[in-house]
């Protein structure tokens, strides 16, 4: 059977620090420490609607975040300075490594498709921004079941939608939780290492595989 790729998007393709440059006129030096808690948060929001059964969609949680972090960083911006970061976050660019890895999974044969937290909507204009949207089959969003991932439910609902058997389908992720979620589920799942500093959960749970660049993670896949 043909191999089935299910690429998260937020931090895996898609680069959530790109919006560092944006925030350095607001809070200068700070930038890169307020980017990350705004992710932080903005994931974190995500796993409590999901715990909560109270959806709201990705962009309500990056909202949310984003008041939090200025909260946190005792930050006054305007509303219109705030929709100005919100408007940034809804086109930030792809890793450097991205087209040629998404470039080499298509030259292999592998099926491949979006699959994230964030709705259908963004997740395309992202990657029509990125330049990368022709190479998927499809975007697949959890707000089609109004949840979150980890949530088995999610990757459940990946395979329905994809028509994929989880024994021929690979999660794609930067994300620990997302792998974690996914190998749990019964899925394989490929950790994208993305910094040397990145610390995987000791959880017991472990990725089928580990790579440093998305080209090397496909070329890993297309030996097993």
């Amino acid at each position: 059977m043909t191999i089935t790729l299910a690429f998260d998007v937020y931090g895996t393709l898609i680069d959530t620090h790109g919006v560092i440059s944006a925030l350095e006129k607001h809070v200068g030096n700070r930038a890169t420490e307020f980017s990350r808690v705004w992710r932080e948060k903005q994931l974190e929001y995500s796993f409590r609607r999901g715990l909560m059964q109270n959806y709201a969609n990705f962009a309500v949680c990056t909202g949310n975040a984003l008041d939090y972090t200025c909260a946190y960083f005792k930050l006054a911006l305007s509303i219109e300075e705030k929709e100005e970061l919100i408007g940034v976050y809804k086109l930030l660019p792809a890793f450097a490594d991205v087209n040629t890895g998404l470039a080499r999974a298509k030259q292999a044969g592998f099926r491949m498709f979006a699959f994230s937290n964030g709705s259908a909507e963004a997740v395309e204009l992202l990657l029509q921004n990125a330049g990368i949207a022709d190479c998927f089959l499809g975007v697949v969003s959890v707000d089609e079941i109004k949840s979150y991932k980890p949530n088995p439910g999610v990757y459940s609902h990946f395979l329905r939608r994809a028509d994929a058997v989880g024994a021929e389908t690979w999660l794609i992720s930067s994300n620990p939780f997302d792998v974690i979620g996914a190998v749990s589920f019964g899925m394989r799942a490929a950790w994208l290492k993305r910094s040397p500093e990145a610390i995987f959960d000791p959880w017991g749970i472990e990725p089928t595989l580990i790579a440093d660049s998305l080209v090397s993670l496909i070329e890993q896949i297309g030996r097993k």
